[in-house]
């Protein structure tokens, strides 16, 4: 059976332009990572259990603060290359990356080393326009981007 995983696509409207809350994930492994690296705020949850309440639970433990009240908009899911299913939404709201605060998790490092270092599971969050964003978010998250923008183009500005 196939991994799941729930998230929240933040976006804003400034300028005339849309832009979207990426994180980028921490740990040895993405850190020299930056293209195609890039992820909605989301994580895994167990079957039978509610996606939205695992994407609202993985967006506190990744950013250390609720999402913004508002209408959530579903962006429907996608595979990752991996397997992975993930679920999203999207909801209007700003967030303060200097004041996000991510968990942390702890593992064995270097490989084979006996010693075990912690590392934030977001080390970074930006917010980039959809073009930026599209370079920046792993591939199989990009039709999030997609939908999100098809989705306010189709409805007027509240």
């Amino acid at each position: 059976m196939a991994r799941l995983s729930a998230g929240v696509l933040l976006y804003r409207r400034t300028g005339g332009s849309v832009e979207v809350l990426l994180a980028h994930p921490g740990g040895p492994f993405w850190a020299k990572r930056d293209e195609g690296a890039w992820s909605i705020p989301k994580g895994e949850y167990d079957d039978g259990t509610d996606p939205a309440a695992a994407a609202l639970r993985e967006f506190r433990e990744e950013t250390g603060h609720d999402p913004p009240a508002g209408e959530w908009i579903s962006l429907g899911s996608a595979r990752q290359k991996g397997g992975k299913i993930v679920v999203a939404w999207a909801v209007e709201g700003d967030l303060d990356v200097t004041a996000a605060s991510s968990n942390r998790f702890t593992m064995e490092w270097p490989p084979r080393s006996g010693r075990t270092q912690e590392f934030p599971e977001i080390d970074r969050w930006g917010w980039f326009d959809l073009p930026a964003a599209r370079a920046k978010i792993l591939p199989g998250q990009a039709e999030f981007l997609d939908r999100l923008a098809e989705e306010l183009s189709s409805s007027p500005r509240s």
